[in-house]
């Protein structure tokens, strides 16, 4: 009895706030509290996630990295995960998904996030030239699946090329933070010394940890590289010979993923290897595309061009929310009234009505109408 009421004043407690708030929230219509919240401070929140920069380094001449304070909502991340951010650009919210760095276990509460400057990437372009410290972007809480199980493997082998370091950077980090005991091995690709991020740091966790081997992997300078060229099984023998008494975790470029991949095939360990695609892995446009393609919330029809739906949307002067571009994120979920789509990344096709689909990795065969 004695353990049972505190919990039920508890909920009553937090009953009370919630009618409070949303009381509070009701007089402040027409807009919700945090709008008028954010214009005092824009780290003043009552619902919305967000996240103030406290620091920046630009490690490489093509990345940027992040420190973000988050508001007191937010759970925390599984290392692998992802998050989303917002920026607003030229008056327009944009948001991207990245993934933290850090250790799950860091002690400040607060997120690293290194952000690859893409040739034609919006918001990475704006973040490597304009973040700085103060500036405050929306954050969402952590998802994604790709992540260490909590029944760690016996030994890690952790995989990555270009910005796709950044998960199992985490990995790492978090890993040597437990203490784990079993056989690490980093192995990174880039084209050269000077464009691998973290270069000193992951040296020094290798030097200070007798289980954690560093191998980099260059594909266009010999020098200081531990390996040259690009992956295979030469490759995976010298990093870690131990590699079928391990778990494999990836995240990379196109190409390093289908190399990777290709090899475990081969050797059949593919229930072995983990994956997470920073990049689309699909194609744009279809010369032999046909159709119409209706949105039927605005009022506007567009033929068919083949590529995705998010891209064809844009294209005909609307703005759907999204988020990664890749599938994983499922923000730009939308719901297809009828027609048949096909999924870009596993081919499959749907032609039930009144379906949610991603706009992001779905296609249009023939006429479709979607609810945007």
């Amino acid at each position: 009895m004695t353990s049972t009421l505190p919990r039920k004043r508890l909920r009553n407690r937090i009953l009370t706030g919630k009618r409070l708030l949303s009381l509070v929230e009701t007089m402040a219509t027409p807009h919700e509290l945090d709008r008028y919240l954010e214009l005092v401070n824009p780290m003043a929140s009552v619902r919305d996630l967000r996240a103030e920069v406290t620091d920046v380094v630009r490690q490489t001449n093509d990345t940027v990295t992040l420190t973000l304070r988050p508001t007191w909502q937010w759970e925390g991340f599984a290392a692998g995960q992802f998050v989303q951010i917002g920026v607003v650009i030229d008056g327009v919210r944009h948001t991207r998904c990245y993934s933290p760095a850090c250790s799950e276990y860091r002690t400040d509460g607060h997120i690293e996030l290194t952000i690859k400057a893409h040739p034609e990437g919006l918001v990475s372009q704006y973040l490597h030239a304009n973040a700085k410290p103060g500036l405050v972007v929306s954050l969402s809480q952590a998802g994604g699946v790709f992540r260490l199980p909590a029944d760690r493997p016996k030994n890690v082998l952790l995989v990555s090329g270009g910005s796709g370091i950044t998960p199992v950077l985490s990995m790492l980090r978090t890993l040597v933070d437990e203490g784990y005991p079993g056989a690490i091995t980093f192995l990174h690709y880039a084209d050269k010394q000077a464009d691998v991020p973290y270069h000193a740091e992951l040296a020094t966790i290798a030097a200070a940890n007798d289980n954690v081997s560093l191998v980099l992997a260059y594909t266009a300078d010999e020098q200081g590289a531990d390996l040259v060229g690009f992956f295979g099984t030469e490759h995976l023998e010298a990093a870690a010979p131990w590699h079928r008494d391990a778990h494999t975790y990836l995240c990379g470029p196109p190409g390093l993923m289908k190399g990777v991949q290709t090899v475990y095939a081969e050797l059949g360990l593919a229930e072995q290897l983990f994956t997470e695609e920073f990049a689309a892995p699909i194609a744009v446009g279809d010369a032999d595309a046909t159709g119409t393609i209706a949105f039927a919330a605005s009022g506007v029809t567009a033929d068919n061009k083949g590529n995705s739906l998010l891209e064809q949307a844009e294209a005909a002067g609307l703005t759907p929310e999204f988020g990664c571009r890749m599938g994983i994120c499922f923000s730009c979920t939308a719901v297809k009234t009828s027609g048949c789509t096909k999924n870009l990344k596993t081919g499959e096709t749907d032609s039930d009505p009144d379906q949610p689909i991603q706009l992001c990795i779905s296609a249009a065969v023939g006429d479709v109408t979607l609810d945007i």
